[in-house]
C-alpha cells in the first residue's frame, strides 16, 4: 500500500510559528505514527514543502529588526521524513539576497545538485525565483538540520530535519515517551549581513554576537526575553528524546539541565553506545540526540547553553535558557541554573569527546577502512592577505596547505560534469608545502598564503585517511569541520602534532564515532577515514563562518565509477543560471 503524504498534510508547520515552538513537533510526530500506522508495510512516501525566503520583522531582546526566514517563521520549519522517503522542497526567493540551501548531513548520492552550498554545487537562487530540491533519504535516520549556504544568511535561515527509522524498525535505546527539537543559534542587534560587510571592509573579524538562543529565544536572562523564552512541559517517571542541533554561526556550545543527567545515544544522525553525561558540547553543524528521565523532583528547571572557547579570543560568553518544566508546577516557581563546565575547560571537552563511539550492531555496523588507498595531511592556518583598503593594508585570511580558497563564480559541480575549463584546477597537494613545528610557539613571520580555486581529486571508491592538523599561526584554535556528501570516521584525536609513526597504532578501528562534522582540537589533530563512494564534487569547510568566509575551505572531486548508478546524475531542468 502506499502512503502519501502531501503538502497538505504538511501545512501546520507553516501557518504557526506557535504550534512549532510549544509542542507543535510532537503532535506532528503523532500524526505521522498514525498516518503510518496505516500500513506497517507502507512504501516509501513523498513528503513536499514550500519554503518561502522572507523578510519578516522580528523582535528579540528589546527591539524589532527585518530578518530573512522561511515561511515567516525563526526558527523556520522542522522537515520531517522517514528512511526511504523522497523528499521534495520548492525554495521561493522573495528576498533581497541571493539564496542557496543546504541540507547539512544528507548524504545525496550522485545528486550534488540537490546539497545546497552557493558557487559549489549550484549557482544561487536569485530574488524572484525558484528551485526545487529534490532527493531521497537513503540509509539514514536521525536528527540533521538545514541552512542558508551563502554570506552569513545562516544566521536566521535554518530549521531541523527529523528522519524517522523505517516503519517497523524500533530505537536501538529505550522508546521515548516523547521527543522534542531543539536548536541553538546566536542572535546579532544589528543586521548581521552590515556588520559582516563592516568587518570585511577593515579586514577584521565582524562584531560578535549579543545572544544565544535556544529555539530562537534567548531566555529570561536577558533583557524583554521573558515572553521570548522556549519551554518544554514533562510528566514525573517520563522520557524524552532530546534532537538537539548547533545553528550557531562562530561557537562551540556546552548544553546542560539542572537537575538532570543526559543519556547521548546519537550524535551526527548516526546511533552511538549509550553513555550518560552531565553536560554535552556540540560544535556548529553537529548533531546529538540525547535522552532525559524526568525523575527529579517536579519542578522547574533551566536548560542552558554557553560557549566553549579555550584560546583568549573575544567570544560571545552570554548564556541562553530555556525550561524544562514539570506538569502542575506553576509559573511562579523560580528555575535553578544547571552546573556547565567552564568555558574554557579543555579536558572536558576532549574526554567528552573520547566518550562517543558508533553503536557498531549486525543492525547498524561501523564500516571503518582498514586499508587506506589515499593519505592526505592538511594544516589548517590563519593567515593575512594583501587588501589596501584594510586597515595596516592586511586583512585576515585563513588556509588549509597554505592555499586560502577563491570562490568561482561558476559552480563546480556543473564545471565539472560539464568538463568547464578554467573554473577550478584539480591539484590541490596532499600535504603542505612544508613541515614545520606545527602547534610549537605562535609563528608571526610569513603569513601569507597562496589563493586559488584548487580541489583535491579522488578515485572513485578509493579508502582516504584524511588527517587535520591545526598550527599556530598566528593563534592555535578549535576547528569544526564538515565535509558534505558523506560520513566519515572519526579514528584518532590527539593534542600536539600528529606522528605519523606513533599515532596510527593509537586508532580506533572497530567502533569509532561516524558523523559529517568534526571537532579538530585547538593545537590538535584529527585524523579521518571515508570510502569516496558519492561521485561529485562535495565542498570540505570550516564550520565556523568566519573562517568559512577567509577562505577555510576547499572541495573534493570525486570520479564517478564504472557502474550506471556510479555517476553524477544530470542536473535538474530548473538548475539556477550562474
Amino acid at each position: 500500500m502506499h502512503v502519501h503524504i502531501s503538502t497538505s498534510f504538511i501545512s501546520p508547520l507553516h501557518s504557526s510559528e506557535k504550534m512549532v515552538s510549544s509542542g507543535g513537533s510532537s503532535f506532528l510526530l503523532g500524526m505521522l505514527f498514525l498516518v503510518s500506522l496505516v500500513s506497517l508495510q507502507a512504501e516509501a512516501a513523498t513528503k513536499k514543502y514550500q519554503f518561502n525566503v522572507q523578510v519578516s520583522n522580528v523582535s528579540r531582546l528589546c527591539h524589532a529588526k527585518p530578518i530573512v526566514t522561511v515561511n515567516g517563521m525563526f526558527p523556520g520549519p522542522t522537515i520531517y521524513a522517514r528512511e526511504g522517503d523522497r523528499v521534495v522542497i520548492n525554495v521561493t526567493n522573495h528576498a533581497q539576497y541571493n539564496m542557496s540551501i543546504h541540507w547539512h548531513g544528507l548524504k545525496q548520492y550522485a545528486n550534488g545538485w540537490a546539497d545546497g552550498p552557493a558557487y559549489i554545487t549550484q549557482c544561487p537562487i536569485k530574488t524572484g525565483n525558484s528551485y526545487v530540491y529534490d532527493f531521497n533519504v537513503t540509509g539514514q535516520r536521525g536528527t540533521l538540520w538545514w541552512h542558508a549556504h551563502i554570506l552569513w544568511l545562516r544566521a536566521t535561515v535554518y530549521g531541523a530535519i527529523v528522519i524517522l527509522p523505517q516503519q517497523g524498525t524500533p530505537y536501538p535505546f529505550p522508546k521515548p515517551d516523547n521527543e522534542h527539537v531543539l536548536v541553538f543559534g546566536e542572535w546579532w542587534h544589528g543586521d548581521v549581513e552590515e556588520i559582516v560587510k563592516q568587518g570585511n571592509s577593515m579586514g577584521l573579524p565582524p562584531n560578535m554576537s549579543d545572544a544565544h538562543t535556544i529555539n530562537g529565544k534567548p531566555g529570561p536572562l536577558f533583557p524583554c526575553s521573558e515572553k521570548h523564552t522556549f519551554a518544554m512541559e514533562v510528566e514525573q517517571g517520563k522520557k524524552y528524546l532530546l534532537r538537539i542541533a548547533n545553528a550557531a554561526l562562530n561557537d562551540e556550545l556546552f548544553f546542560a539541565i539542572a537537575g538532570h543527567n543526559m543519556t547521548v545515544v546519537e550524535i551526527d544522525a548516526v546511533y552511538t553506545k549509550p553513555f550518560t553525561t552531565s553536560a554535552i558540547l556540540i560544535a556548529p553543524g553537529q548533531t546529538t540526540n540525547v535522552l532525559v528521565y524526568a525523575n527529579s523532583a517536579p519542578g522547574r528547571y533551566f536548560m542552558a547553553v554557553r560557549p566553549f572557547q579555550d584560546v583568549p579570543i573575544p567570544v560571545d560568553n552570554k548564556t541562553a535558557t530555556a525550561i524544562l518544566q514539570y506538569k502542575g508546577i506553576p509559573n511562579t516557581v523560580l528555575p535553578s541554573l544547571p552546573q556547565l563546565p567552564s568555558p574554557n575547560d579543555t579536558a572536558f571537552a576532549l574526554s567528552y569527546n573520547k566518550m562517543l563511539r558508533s553503536l557498531n550492531t549486525p543492525n547498524f555496523p561501523a564500516n571503518v577502512p582498514l586499508k587506506v588507498d589515499r593519505n592526505l595531511f592538511f594544516t589548517v592556518g590563519l593567515g593575512k592577505s594583501v587588501c589596501p583598503t584594510c586597515i595596516n593594508g592586511t586583512r585576515l585570511s585563513a588556509s588549509l596547505n597554505n592555499i586560502t580558497f577563491v570562490m568561482p563564480q561558476t559552480a563546480l559541480l556543473q564545471a565539472h560534469y560539464s568538463n568547464m575549463k578554467g573554473v577550478f584546477t584539480a591539484d590541490f597537494p596532499d600535504k603542505p608545502p612544508k613541515a614545520f613545528n606545527y602547534t610549537g610557539a605562535p609563528l608571526t613571520a610569513n603569513l601569507f598564503t597562496t589563493h586559488g580555486t584548487r580541489l583535491s581529486q579522488i578515485p572513485f571508491n578509493s579508502t582516504v585517511e584524511l588527517v587535520i592538523q591545526d598550527t599556530n599561526l598566528l593563534s592555535v584554535e578549535s576547528h569544526p569541520f564538515h565535509l558534505h556528501g558523506y560520513n566519515f570516521f572519526v579514528v584518532g584525536t590527539g593534542v600536539g602534532n600528529f606522528d605519523p609513526a606513533k599515532d596510527p597504532a593509537k586508532y580506533n578501528l572497530v567502533d569509532p564515532p561516524e558523523r559529517n562534522t568534526v571537532g579538530v582540537p585547538t593545537g590538535g589533530w584529527s585524523a579521518i577515514r571515508f570510502r569516496a563512494d558519492n561521485p561529485g564534487v562535495w565542498f570540505f569547510h570550516c564550520h565556523l563562518e568566519l573562517h568559512t568566509g577567509w577562505g577555510l575551505k576547499t572541495a573534493f572531486v570525486v570520479e564517478d565509477g564504472p557502474g550506471k548508478d556510479q555517476a553524477v546524475r544530470p542536473p535538474p531542468k530548473d538548475l539556477p543560471p550562474c
